[in-house]
């Protein structure tokens, strides 16, 4: 191979070939470093359409409702087969998740993590609030133990709108961050997010009822009980 220069001074073919290549490396190089480290903190800092489906989370809405299919004794054991319905944002009567579950006795807790963003985050300076439904166990069941409604660190269908504004890469960083936060308040400040923390509701369950679960914009879940007509 001849030298870097030639003895006229001019860069041989070969050298220039080696520095575009190395240049090129380089360039890669940065480009791996400065997009690895984006962090949700970026997406929620730079990201306007992102913003955008926050704000756009309604001020209270119908997120699923649980119903009896079954209730009677079993071996002398009392057990319950109800069946578990996450609701479109957008239309209620459409169902984007629907599970069954059997729970020995009739007390059933329903538990979920819920997301509040705080009012410098959106756009109106209104609070907003998701939720990730995490499990389902009755009294008998330690927590632990419950049936998993949503897959941990998954994208919830129901906001399906939000994570359209995300590239792939994005999206799956944005919800295991969000797992991850639950944990770290001083990051949750610095990331515009007023709190993230459980909530479970139980209630002893009967058949000929729904109990449809709604959550308001600062994040209180709570049920209502109508009949099953």
């Amino acid at each position: 191979m001849q030298g870097l220069f030639s003895k006229q001074g001019r860069i041989s073919i070969d050298a220039a070939l080696i520095l575009c290549g190395i240049a090129a490396f380089l360039g890669l190089g940065l480009w791996v470093f400065f997009t690895a480290g984006k962090s949700i903190f970026d997406l929620l800092g730079e990201n306007k359409e992102l913003k955008k489906a926050i704000t756009n989370l309604t001020q209270e809405s119908q997120i699923g409702y649980a119903k009896v299919l079954e209730q009677g004794l079993r071996e002398g054991r009392l057990y319950t087969r109800l069946v578990f319905v996450e609701t479109d944002r957008a239309d209620p009567t459409r169902r984007v998740l629907e599970k069954e579950y059997e729970i020995e006795g009739d007390v059933v807790h329903f538990d979920a993590l819920i997301i509040t963003f705080g009012n410098q985050l959106v756009m109106d300076g209104k609070e907003r609030s998701m939720y990730l439904w995490r499990r389902v166990y009755g009294e008998k069941m330690k927590p632990e133990e419950g049936y998993v409604i949503e897959t941990p660190r998954a994208e919830p269908r129901r906001y399906a709108d939000i994570c359209a504004k995300l590239s792939l890469r994005d999206k799956g960083m944005f919800w295991e961050e969000i797992w991850k936060l639950s944990n770290d308040p001083n990051r949750l400040q610095a990331a515009g997010i007023k709190a993230i923390y459980g909530n479970v509701i139980y209630r002893r369950l009967r058949p000929g009822l729904i109990y449809v679960f709604k959550i308001s914009n600062i994040g209180t879940l709570y049920p209502e009980v109508v009949p099953d007509l």
